[in-house]
C-alpha cells in the first residue's frame, strides 16, 4: 500500500536503484553506445501527446531512449513513486489539497489556465468559486487591454500607449521576459505587437533603469507595477525611479497634474490595493492574484498575462492558457508511463540521486526560447533546492540540480565542451519541426532551420556514443593528438521534438516543465512550493541599507557587521563619486 508520507529512502526499490546506477557506472555493456543499438528498448523509451491548437495538430514526442535507462530501470522507478504515493500527491495538487504545509496554502497555479467553462468543482471544494475568481480578473484585464490597444486608455497627453514597462523582479520578470521573447518571432503574435514594445525592468542596478527606460517617451508608456505586496525592496524602488522619470518628462511637455499622469500612465498587479492607490493608481487599473500563486508560478495570472496582453492582445494569450491547460489535463490524467512531465521528473531523480550528477542543461534549438532556461532555473533551484523534507527532517541527499541552458547552436560554441569531454551533464534537447521565420537560400544544401536542426539531431548521438581511442587509430590521426580526441560518451539526454513553436506549444513547454519540478520534488518528499531560502539575505541587506543611508547622510561610522564586511563598506563609502 503506497502512502504520500513514505520516505523514498525507505522503500526497497531506492536500494535497487542505487545498485542499478552502479551497473550504469561500471558495466560496459550498460554503456549508451551499446544501449541504442537496441532498437526494442530505443521504441519503449519514447512518450507522445497530440493536442489540437487554432494553428492546426500538434505533438510532443519525448525520446528519452538515450538517457541511461532501460525498461527495467523504468520500471523500478514505477514501483518507487507508488511506494512514495506520487499519485496521490498529483491529485492533492490538482484538488486544491494545502501541500504547501509550511505556508499553509494550496497550490493551484493550473486553476489560472482553466477555460470558463471548465468544471472545476468536480475536481476541488469550492473549485467553481475560485475559477468564477480567476475570470474575473481575466475578464478585467481583456477590458482594460483592449481600451488601451484600441487607444480609447490613451495618455496624459492624449497619445496612445504604446510602450509597457513591466517593474518587478523573479517571478514577475523571467517568465513572462521568456514568453514575450518566445513570442516575438511568431507570425500571429508579430502581428498583433506591431508599432508596440514591451520591456522589463527588474534589477535595482539603476544601469538596468537606463537601459530599459533611455530611450522611451513618457507620454506613450504605460508601467505595470508588479508586486504582491507592493513592498518588494527593489521593485518598488524601481516604481519610484519609474515615476520620478515619467512626471519630470511629462513636466517637460507642460503636464502639471501629477496625479492625473500617475492614474493614466501606471497600473499594478497586486493584493495591496490600498498601498496601490496611495501610489496614485486607479483601483479599476489595479489586478489581482492569489496566495495559492507562487511567483515563480505566476505568468499565467495576471503578473505575466496583463503585459502581455497589451503586446500581444488578450487573443494570443488565450492560446497559450489553452496550451498550458492541454499539458495539465495531461499530467493529471494520463497514466505515468505516458506521461511527459512524470517521465522528465523520474529521469532528473535518476540522473540526481542515484546517478550522482548534480547539474542539468535546458537546451532549446530555438533562438526565441533564449529565456526558457533562465525561468525554468528559477522554477526548479527556487523549488527543490530544499535540505529538508516537508516534515523538518534532514533529506540524506542533496535535493535539487544546478540548472543551466543556452539555445542551440550558441551552445555548442560555449559550454558543449565540457559537457563532451569535462563533466557529465544531462542534457534535455528542445526542438521544433517548423520553424518561426523559414529561410531557404538558393544554392544552399539545406534551409536555414535544417541546418539548425542537424545539430538538434547530432549532439545527442555524439553525446551518447563519443569517440574511442580505436576510432581516432582509424580515421589517421596523429598519435599525439589521439587522446585530446577521444571523446568518452555515456552522457545522458532526452530530445523533446514538437511541431511548431507558437502561443500553444510555450504553454505547454511551460507546464511540462512546472509539473516536471513538482514531481521531483514529490518523490523526494520535500515542499517545492516554499523558498524559505530567499529571505536570509533580504533580512542582512536591511541592516546594511540602513548602515548606508546612515553614513551617507549623518556621516555615522560603520558597526555592527564582521570585519570583513567593515572593510567593504568602508571602502565603498570611501570611494570617489
Amino acid at each position: 500500500m503506497s502512502s504520500p508520507s513514505v520516505k523514498c529512502t525507505d522503500v526497497p526499490q531506492f536500494r535497487s536503484l542505487q545498485s542499478a546506477a552502479q551497473s550504469f557506472h561500471n558495466d560496459d555493456k550498460n554503456h549508451l553506445r551499446v544501449l541504442v543499438q537496441d532498437a526494442a528498448r530505443c521504441a519503449g523509451l519514447v512518450a507522445t501527446h497530440d493536442a489540437e491548437s487554432s494553428s492546426g495538430p500538434s505533438r510532443i514526442i519525448l525520446d528519452y531512449s538515450r538517457q541511461q535507462v532501460t525498461g527495467e530501470t523504468m520500471e523500478l522507478l514505477y514501483d518507487l513513486v507508488d511506494k512514495v504515493g506520487l499519485t496521490s500527491k498529483i491529485k492533492n495538487l490538482r484538488s486544491g489539497v494545502k501541500i504547501n504545509t509550511t505556508e499553509k496554502r494550496s497550490v493551484l497555479h493550473h486553476a489560472l489556465r482553466m477555460p470558463k467553462e471548465y468544471k472545476f468543482g468536480d475536481v476541488m471544494p469550492g473549485g467553481k468559486e475560485i475559477l468564477g475568481e480567476v475570470h474575473s480578473v481575466r475578464e478585467k484585464m481583456d477590458a482594460f487591454v483592449q481600451k488601451v490597444r484600441s487607444g480609447e486608455h490613451v495618455g496624459v497627453t492624449g497619445k496612445p500607449l504604446t510602450n509597457f514597462v513591466c517593474i518587478g523582479i523573479g517571478g514577475s520578470q523571467l517568465g513572462p521576459e521568456f514568453v514575450n521573447e518566445a513570442l516575438r518571432a511568431d507570425a500571429s503574435a508579430k502581428v498583433a505587437a506591431s508599432g508596440k514594445t514591451l520591456k522589463f525592468l527588474a534589477n535595482v542596478d539603476p544601469v538596468d533603469f537606463d537601459i530599459c527606460c533611455g530611450d522611451l517617451d513618457p507620454e506613450t508608456t504605460l508601467c505595470v507595477i508588479i508586486s504582491k505586496t507592493f513592498t518588494t525592496a527593489e521593485t518598488m524602488l524601481n516604481a519610484r525611479t519609474a515615476k520620478n522619470w515619467l512626471l519630470k518628462g511629462l513636466a517637460a511637455k507642460g503636464v502639471s497634474d501629477e496625479g492625473a499622469a500617475i492614474a493614466k500612465h501606471f497600473c499594478a498587479v497586486s493584493t495591496a490595493i490600498p498601498k496601490a492607490t496611495a501610489f496614485g493608481i486607479s483601483p479599476s487599473n489595479i489586478f489581482g492574484f492569489w496566495d495559492w500563486v507562487g511567483g515563480r508560478f505566476s505568468v499565467c495570472s495576471a503578473v505575466g498575462i496583463l503585459p502581455l496582453s497589451l503586446q500581444y492582445s488578450s487573443a494570443v494569450m488565450a492560446e497559450f492558457l489553452n496550451g498550458a491547460h492541454d499539458i495539465d489535463e495531461h499530467f493529471f490524467t494520463a497514466p505515468l508511463r505516458e506521461n511527459i512531465p512524470v517521465i522528465l521528473g523520474l529521469l532528473g531523480v535518476w540522473n540526481s540521486t542515484f546517478m550522482g550528477y548534480a547539474t542539468r542543461a535546458l537546451l532549446p534549438y530555438s533562438q526565441a526560447l533564449k529565456r526558457l532556461p533562465a525561468h525554468i532555473q528559477q522554477v526548479d533551484m527556487e523549488s527543490n533546492g530544499k535540505r529538508v523534507a516537508i516534515d523538518g527532517t534532514p533529506v540524506p541527499f542533496q535535493t535539487g540540480e544546478i540548472n543551466f541552458g543556452e539555445p542551440g547552436t550558441n551552445g555548442q560554441h560555449s559550454f558543449y565542451q565540457l559537457m563532451h569531454q569535462g563533466r557529465v551533464v544531462p542534457a534535455d534537447f528542445v526542438g521544433f519541426c517548423e520553424s518561426q521565420s523559414p529561410v531557404e537560400l538558393e544554392g544552399e544544401p539545406v534551409t536555414n532551420h535544417d541546418e539548425l536542426m542537424s545539430n538538434f539531431f547530432a549532439q545527442p548521438d555524439a553525446l551518447a556514443y563519443g569517440k574511442t581511442l580505436a576510432d581516432c587509430v582509424a580515421e589517421g590521426i596523429p598519435e599525439e593528438l589521439r587522446e585530446h580526441k577521444v571523446f568518452s560518451g555515456n552522457r545522458p539526454s532526452s530530445s523533446m521534438l514538437l511541431t511548431r513553436l507558437d502561443a500553444f506549444a510555450i504553454g505547454q513547454l511551460l507546464a511540462i516543465y512546472e509539473h516536471r519540478t513538482a514531481v521531483q520534488g514529490f518523490v523526494w518528499g520535500i515542499n517545492s512550493f516554499d523558498q524559505w531560502g530567499v529571505e536570509l539575505g533580504k533580512v542582512l541587506a536591511k541592516q546594511v541599507r540602513s548602515q548606508l543611508s546612515a553614513s551617507r547622510k549623518t556621516n555615522a561610522t560603520v558597526q555592527g557587521f564582521n570585519s570583513s564586511t567593515t572593510s567593504l563598506l568602508d571602502a565603498y563609502l570611501g570611494s570617489k563619486k
